[in-house]
């Protein structure tokens, strides 16, 4: 089969195309023909070396067909998504013609959406939706801001928050022309990011606000922490600010009875996170009825992968880069 191959670690022109066997499924795996994926800036950090040894092959998600299923859970031909269960990692990802992986990570579907729209959906819509319902526990009247609205993991965040009874969303974007965009998909008061957002924050509310969904990361957590009010949490579940160490005294720098928690994606599908917690195909239904707002930015070839990657690393993406086989 092809397959998108890091031939050494460092920029985009690493990933090659290669020919290598076809993957064989082992007990409790499925075999699927990969129609399309979704790009994440997890494998550009991969790609670079900077997560130490990983798989040759990258890609944490597809979109696609079953051909074999051992667990005889699904029959050849049945539409699923998969996400994680060490693809990109430990085992041979999704940048290829055929991927194998735990029958655990895979959500099963019925749609018409096609490849490249649902390819758009099952990475940022899962991880967005455990971290709204779990990490931060939304209810009904709560006023969540979303830090990093304009990423994929954002945009899918605010269409999710926007649709729970009386939210109230807050976003932001580092550019003022896509104040537009977070409008569009739901949020109800867009702002421009900076490093003392918080003060602009408690001048709208006074007491603080319920979470804060934080996908920046280690540039802007503290400052996140600040607008929180008494009993209420933030969640980090990105780093686009960059990943370097950030100095933390929680004497100082952690304000008391505010939760800080943390969700990491690959967790998905292991025991204390199955996919049976995450409405998929629920959520595959509210985008073929335009209730969430998940149309791919950018659509790539398999053989251009290389430039998709380059420009999630220039920050242009301005939503989820897919490409299509």
């Amino acid at each position: 089969m092809k397959a998108m191959v890091i031939k050494a670690y460092g920029g985009p022109e690493q990933l090659v195309m290669k020919e290598i066997p076809d993957p064989k499924p082992q007990p409790g795996e499925v075999l699927i023909r990969v129609r399309a994926f979704g790009i994440n800036r997890a494998e550009t950090y991969m790609r670079q070396g900077v997560w130490g040894d990983v798989a040759q092959v990258s890609g944490i998600e597809c979109v696609g067909e079953i051909i074999e299923d051992t667990t005889g859970q699904s029959s050849p031909g049945q539409v699923v998504a998969a996400i994680m269960g060490g693809m990109g990692r430990t085992i041979n990802g999704s940048y290829a013609e055929y991927v194998t992986l735990p029958a655990s990570n895979v959500f099963p579907l019925q749609t018409g959406l096609d490849w490249a729209e649902l390819a758009a959906i099952p990475e940022s819509y899962a991880t967005a939706w455990s971290c709204l319902h779990d990490n931060l526990s939304l209810q009904e009247g709560d006023v969540v801001l979303i830090r990093g609205g304009t990423s994929a993991l954002g945009q899918a965040a605010i269409n999710i928050a926007a649709n729970i009874k009386n939210v109230t969303v807050l976003s932001t974007t580092r550019n003022p022309e896509h104040l537009p965009l977070l409008e569009s998909l739901g949020c109800d008061t867009g702002l421009i990011d900076q490093p003392e957002l918080s003060q602009e924050v408690r001048s709208l509310y006074l007491d603080g606000i319920d979470g804060v969904l934080d996908i920046v990361g280690n540039t802007t957590l503290k400052d996140s922490l600040k607008m929180v009010k008494k009993g209420g949490s933030v969640c980090n579940a990105g780093f686009l600010g960059g990943g370097d160490p950030m100095s933390f005294n929680p004497l100082t720098d952690m304000p008391s009875s505010v939760n800080l928690n943390f969700f990491a994606s690959f967790m998905l599908g292991t025991r204390n996170f199955p996919l049976s917690d995450i409405p998929m195909q629920e959520i595959v239904d509210r985008v073929s009825r335009r209730k969430y707002q998940a149309k791919p930015a950018h659509i790539f070839q398999f053989n251009a992968i290389g430039k998709a990657h380059e420009m999630m690393e220039a920050n242009r993406a301005a939503g989820k880069i897919v490409v299509k086989l």
